[in-house]
């Protein structure tokens, strides 16, 4: 009779394992009491479903490895739906290379992969296409054609978990850059805010970085942008510095990637010492998944979606599942430990 005294007393208000505990302790005395109250409630279905997960977040910071060239891997995200414009443009699409920064901005009028394709077509005319791209889960970057055109310019392209934008964190940064000036610069004119995107894109590759120790422009190229007047010519870079310009852009790599390397050790000894190491799943086990987007009247709903089963253990603390039975939530996706919760389903105490 202990588990249903325990269970009993424990939903009638689905109170916590202190109380639960020191409820049953007036009225009868059971061996290792503790020990099956915070069984018994780890596995109430209610509280897996609606409670948040307590202590240290799981989860630690693995820092991206860096590549030591230029325009080896883009972080692509985009942005919006910003103020409609008279050509129809609504969001951003926005492109940093993860080594030296360099940032591109196109306005476009839609998020499809046809568009993102068509950006990445100006890219490579310039610079060629990258190695790896970076992005989120939009229907752009999973895309059929998407995934067929990085297989024809052999571009591995990896797609960050859902929910978890910290790791796409460069994009996200330089997002919050570009949200920010584009609306001080538009205050007066909302729906002209695409007049602005070059401005601001030589403003950023032109601007001094902390984790690179230069700007994005000169890393890339060698040398300092004239940033002058938008309508005159580049003036041309003086004989002697072109002489030794191989020289000082190899010294100025090395240096950015020091640099790099020292910022986010920097950052992952700080985000750590707030986070625990993650509780592995196996194939096959029952879990809970976090509730990732919020909107209205969801505000009471479940913060948390079950049962689901793993079905792929990813590597770095992420994980494919899919649901089982008949439940709210999506049928299929990819999370991580930070958004699971354990579904035992007990047998006996």
């Amino acid at each position: 009779m202990q588990t249903e005294i325990i269970r009993n007393a424990h939903e009638k208000g689905h109170i916590g394992v202190k109380y639960t505990e020191k409820h049953l302790q007036d009225y009868y005395y059971i061996p290792k009491l503790r020990q099956k109250v915070e069984k018994i409630i780890s596995n109430c279905v209610h509280c897996i479903l609606i409670n948040q997960k307590r202590g240290k977040k799981e989860g630690l910071l693995h820092p991206l490895q860096k590549e030591d060239t230029p325009l080896h891997t883009y972080h692509i995200d985009h942005l919006g739906p910003l103020e409609s414009t008279n050509k129809n443009y609504k969001y951003v699409l926005a492109i940093i290379d993860a080594f030296t920064k360099f940032v591109c901005i196109y306005p476009t009028k839609s998020t499809t992969s046809a568009e993102v394709i068509a950006k990445l077509e100006i890219q490579k005319a310039v610079f060629g296409s990258p190695f790896q791209i970076i992005s989120d889960r939009g229907t752009a970057f999973t895309s059929g054609d998407f995934a067929d055109y990085c297989a024809k310019e052999e571009i591995k392209h990896h797609a960050i978990t859902t929910g978890l934008p910290r790791a796409n964190g460069q994009i996200e940064r330089i997002n919050q850059t570009i949200i920010s000036v584009l609306s001080k610069l538009s205050l007066e004119n909302p729906n002209k805010w695409y007049k602005f995107t070059n401005e601001l894109q030589l403003t950023i590759n032109s601007t001094y970085q902390r984790s690179i120790d230069t700007t994005p422009f000169e890393l890339l190229f060698g040398t300092k942008m004239n940033t002058g007047g938008l309508d005159k010519l580049k003036e041309m870079v003086e004989v002697e510095f072109q002489a030794n310009f191989e020289a000082q852009r190899e010294e100025l790599r090395k240096h950015a990637k020091q640099q790099i390397f020292k910022i986010q050790e920097e950052n992952r000894k700080t985000y750590n010492l707030r986070r625990r190491e993650p509780k592995s799943y196996r194939v096959g086990d029952l879990v809970a998944i976090k509730r990732t987007q919020f909107g209205p009247n969801l505000k009471l709903k479940p913060k948390y979606f079950g049962p689901y089963s793993i079905t792929r253990a990813k590597g770095g603390n992420t994980y494919d599942v899919i649901k089982e039975g008949n439940h709210e939530g999506p049928n299929f996706t990819t999370t991580c430990a930070e958004y699971l919760k354990p579904w035992n389903m007990m047998s006996e105490l």
